[in-house]
């Protein structure tokens, strides 16, 4: 075990996570994604906050919930919803204090819920005190080689660098000013102006992230969720995009081979701490072979799973994506994740309702229809087909309560994406609107203030998707959720991680998991009889009807039996 001169902390740090605890805990967590400014407002101002999330936390353990990942809570702009960080070894204020997270890690561990952390290797904030003094610096300076500073092209250097093409479309580079009011260097941004990205090949950018990892681990975080993981590393030459397909490990500044030396130094960091913690990588990758290379043993424990996220609702597509995944995952011996949305993605009862029920980005458009009955139904049978899996589960808040997307006013937008599209774009405030808990009318119990605005508004017709309003009705979506998780922890059959598919259907997806339970889902227009079976364990649909002997599983539905 390491040793520390700051003994206090390490001490607190070594007995939040015993190392007596189950070490493999992780392969078949079930994880909640908190967006702190939307879970709750502890202090009444319409703004989540640490506090609030304190005040829920029996609501999780009742919930059945193994960990809580938290988006970005540090200090920051907002410039994009926190993922501008101005300093990692803080809170922002306006969600408390770095005491109130100390304690809420603590809080929950001893509810038996874990905490997962946000790292964002790929760029800092704008305002962080390293940018500012690059700002500050002369061209070649040493405070600047730690980011992308470049001169421009053409006669005076007024043309961009490079060609490269922004996550968030529009330009990559931004031009900088002299202090004698001339035009200076360029920098790199594959995200907003606001979100400068670093130079993982300077030293002192390594380092600091080591550090940065030890501060929180120190604190008992039980892992870290690694934003983006496959962007850090650009090639230094910072060659154009020429539409020619890399060799693998090439790109100019995607899923390059240097990645993963940095990955496994941050693994031995955290090996060096009692107990298992975990790194998660946010790994956008086509190639089954590159995004399998990260959960090599030295590397990461798990990476999210964003194929199967974006299928549409059809048994083929969504059956190759299971069995592509799980594939990926046998050889290197990694649990594999199972998610339906997150901040970034349009809710599944809403997504599911659509025409085209696949996600992608590029379509995003206002007034897209929906049909909410369909896609809640087609949600409540997603999320027991995702329960089934093995491997682990991450539910991002509200989708437990069965929200939909929120159209919101443009006037009330804040997500860059949807300004850097040209308006086109609603942006992903729609997922992120403030959580229902109690009540008739907004702000549904948010906070301690009925009265307060919540940060982003609220629809008037949430009064039924309310925990209060869902917790009294057993039929409910939070019901629900509730019961699958509560069986997915008591039935040994789903926490084995074999799987088995049954052949029951070109519309279904059915498989056994263990030795006697089996996952059926019918994605079909048309009822499906059920195989022989001893009972039913759960179903997305009114069991009384699949009760009988010849029953059928209807349209949209996904039902557990012990065979």
């Amino acid at each position: 075990m390491r040793s520390s001169v700051d003994t206090e902390v390490l001490a607190r740090g070594s007995r939040a996570v015993p190392a007596t605890d189950d070490p493999l805990w992780w392969r078949s967590a079930v994880i909640y994604q908190v967006y702190v400014r939307s879970f709750a407002d502890g202090n009444g101002d319409g703004t989540g906050d640490l506090a609030g999330v304190r005040q829920r936390l029996p609501y999780l353990k009742d919930l059945g919930v193994d960990a809580i990942w938290f988006n970005p809570w540090y200090p920051s702009p907002m410039a994009d919803g926190g993922y501008d960080v101005q300093d990692y070894r803080d809170i922002d204020p306006r969600f408390g204090t770095l005491e109130e997270a100390e304690q809420l890690i603590q809080d929950a561990l001893a509810l038996g819920i874990r905490t997962i952390i946000d790292i964002v290797p790929n760029h800092i904030s704008d305002q962080h005190p390293w940018f500012q003094a690059a700002l500050a610096a002369d061209p070649g300076s040493p405070e600047r080689e730690r980011f992308w500073f470049h001169p421009g092209r053409g006669v005076n250097g007024d043309e961009m660098p490079t060609n490269w093409v922004s996550s968030f479309q529009g330009d990559t580079w931004t031009r900088t000013t002299n202090p004698d009011g001339t035009p200076g260097e360029w920098y790199l941004h594959l995200f907003t102006p606001q979100q400068p990205d670093l130079n993982w090949n300077h030293p002192d950018v390594r380092r600091e992230h080591e550090d940065i990892l030890r501060f929180w681990l120190d604190r008992g975080v039980a892992g870290v969720r690694i934003d983006s993981a496959a962007l850090p590393v650009k090639d230094p030459a910072l060659p154009p995009l020429d539409g020619s397909s890399y060799a693998p490990g090439t790109h100019p500044h995607l899923d390059r081979d240097e990645l993963h030396e940095i990955y496994r130094d941050w693994r031995r960091v955290l090996d060096e701490y009692d107990g298992t913690r975990v790194l998660v990588g946010e790994v956008w990758l086509d190639d089954a072979e590159r995004f399998a290379r990260y959960l090599r043993p030295d590397e990461m424990h798990t990476a999210f799973n964003f194929d199967f996220m974006t299928q549409p609702w059809s048994a083929t597509a969504l059956r190759t994506s299971i069995q592509r995944t799980l594939v990926e995952h046998e050889p290197i011996g990694a649990p594999a994740t199972w998610v339906l949305s997150n901040h970034d993605v349009t809710r599944p009862v809403t997504r599911y309702g659509r025409a085209d029920s696949a996600f992608a980005f590029a379509r995003k458009r206002f007034g897209t229809p929906t049909d909410i009955v369909r896609g809640t139904t087609r949600a409540r049978a997603a999320a027991m087909l995702a329960a089934a899996l093995p491997g682990s589960m991450y539910i991002y808040q509200g989708d437990e309560l069965g929200l939909p997307e929120v159209e919101l006013p443009t006037d009330v937008i804040e997500d860059p994406m949807h300004f850097r599209s040209g308006g086109v774009d609603p942006g992903r405030d729609g997922c992120r609107v403030p959580l229902p808990w109690a009540g008739t009318r907004p702000p549904y119990g948010f906070g301690l203030d009925a009265d307060a605005a919540t940060w982003l508004p609220q629809p008037s017709d949430w009064a039924d998707l309310t925990v209060d309003a869902q917790a009294r009705n057993a039929a409910s979506m939070l019901s629900l959720y509730k019961a699958a998780l509560h069986l997915r922890r008591e039935n040994p059959d789903l926490r084995d991680e074999r799987l088995h598919w049954l052949e029951l259907g070109a519309d279904v997806l059915a498989f056994r998991r263990g030795e006697r339970t089996v996952s059926m889902t019918n994605l079909g227009p048309v009822p499906v009889p059920l195989p022989a079976h001893r009972r039913v364990l759960l179903a997305s649909t009114p069991t009384s009807s699949l009760a009988v002997s010849g029953a059928a599983l209807p349209p949209d539905s996904t039902v557990w039996l012990e065979v």
